[in-house]
This record gives C-alpha cells, structure tokens and sequence, in this order.
C-alpha cells in the first residue's frame, strides 16, 4: 500500500508505533448515520472482550457519543489513570476510550481534520499495553478527517463499513467504498445491519469483503443500557459469527 503516512509528526510516528503492537485495528465507517454503526462497534467489542481477547474501544465522536449509552455506563464513572500516557477505563475486561469523560455529555464540536488530529493526540499518549485488538468508532459520513486519517495509520488499520439494505443507503455506501478504494487503502470489510443477507452480491459487485449481516430484532432496544443486557440478547451470535471472521487469521 502506498499511502502518504506523515512521518514527519511525532503524533502520528507514536500513533503508529503503538498499532504496530496490535494483532488488528478496525475503523468503524458508515455513509450516513441511523445505521447502527456505533452499535456494532460497541458490541463487536464487547463480545471480543466476552471471549477473553484483549480488545480496546474508542469512541471517536466527539459531537454526539453513544457509545456509554450502549453500554450502560454513567460518565461520571468513567476514569482514566495517568502514568507515562493513558490508561483507558475498563469495563470489566474491556479497554475503554470516550470523549463524554472530558466533554461531560457537553458537544464539542470538531471540524475538519481537527478530529484526525485529536485521535493522533489521543492515540500517541494512550497505553495500549496488552491489547490484542482496536475498534475505532468514527463520526458517520466519509470526510476529509476520516480519509486523513486513513492515510496517516495507512496499512494498520482496517475499513470496515456498516450498511442497512435499505436503497436510501446503498448509493452512499457505494461511493464512500470507491472512495475508500480510490485512497488505495487495502481489503474494505462490510457488515449488513438491520438485513437478512441481500448485501452480499453488492458486496461482491464492489470487491468488498461481506463478514455477515445482523437481522433487524424489534426488541434490540431492550439488550442496550446494560452488560448483562448485552450478554443475553438474542441476536449475539450474528455478531459472533462476524467476530469470529476479523479474528481468524490474527
């Protein structure tokens, strides 16, 4: 891969450095918003965590998080510990990263590749030591802060894009994936959320790998707010199986 990875930041050399330890890093993408990104980057999390992998999450929308929401977890409660970087919080086995502990539930508005620049600022100070795994939840839509992004961790990260079936996404999807594709930024990952499979000859048409769809589960609000919420929804195994695929070949 010939991305431009901007060695001449330290933000982004310590950035590097440091996901250089891990096994695997996925950004969490999506088009537009309402379609569960945020959800299947929390719970993919969550349920690696659940098998004992060592998995670190970062919420990295800093105008509107919600990944605390999906867990359960008050603000207030969430502590990082100081010593030579950042220790994330933990929420049992999970490593955990979100804006509302700074922010205070309060929006903070970042534009640009002010958000980029924040992540790099976060990820070159953040002690990541022992993690197996990341998840980066990003802002919905592909910006020019999500392509910097890509550009400067280049070949260690990976794309992996959320889409419900609907025609009111695919178009946007479609072009976020050429996009993406366009930056020369190696294998694009999909997941079909709120589906029953229909994503798969799209996923196939635009060379894209196709991890699996989750199916639209009227009570899944009920599963959110809570770990023990998680742990018995209904619906986990789809998530499993998807899991199972990102971790295979580690």
């Amino acid at each position: 891969m010939s991305l431009p990875t901007g060695t001449g930041d330290f933000r982004v050399l310590a950035s590097r450095d440091k996901l250089k330890g891990l096994k695997k890093n996925f950004v969490v993408l999506s088009s537009k918003g309402g379609v569960g990104k945020s959800t299947v980057s929390t719970l993919l999390a969550f349920y690696a965590a659940e098998r004992n992998l060592k998995v670190g999450l970062i919420d990295l929308d800093f105008t509107n998080p919600s990944t605390h929401v999906i867990l359960g977890i008050n603000p207030v409660e969430i502590t990082y510990t100081e010593d030579k970087g950042l220790f994330p919080h933990k929420v049992n086995s999970l490593s955990y990263i979100t804006p509302i502990a700074f922010t205070k539930d309060l929006p903070l508005p970042l534009r640009g590749d002010s958000v980029s620049k924040a992540l790099l600022e976060l990820l070159s100070i953040l002690r990541l030591d022992g993690l197996e795994y990341l998840v980066i939840d990003t802002p919905p839509g592909l910006g020019d802060e999500h392509m910097d992004l890509m550009y400067k961790l280049g070949d260690l990260v990976k794309p992996l894009v959320v889409s419900t079936p609907s025609i009111l996404s695919l178009g946007s999807v479609k072009r976020m994936i050429h996009l993406l594709k366009e930056a020369n930024v190696g294998e694009v990952l999909l997941v079909e959320n709120m589906g029953d499979g229909k994503l798969v000859e799209f996923a196939r048409e635009l060379d894209v790998v196709y991890l699996g769809y989750i199916p639209y589960y009227p009570g899944f609000d009920r599963c959110l707010g809570s770990l023990e919420g998680l742990r018995k929804c209904p619906i986990r195994g789809f998530f499993e199986n998807i899991l199972g695929k990102i971790t295979q070949d580690a």
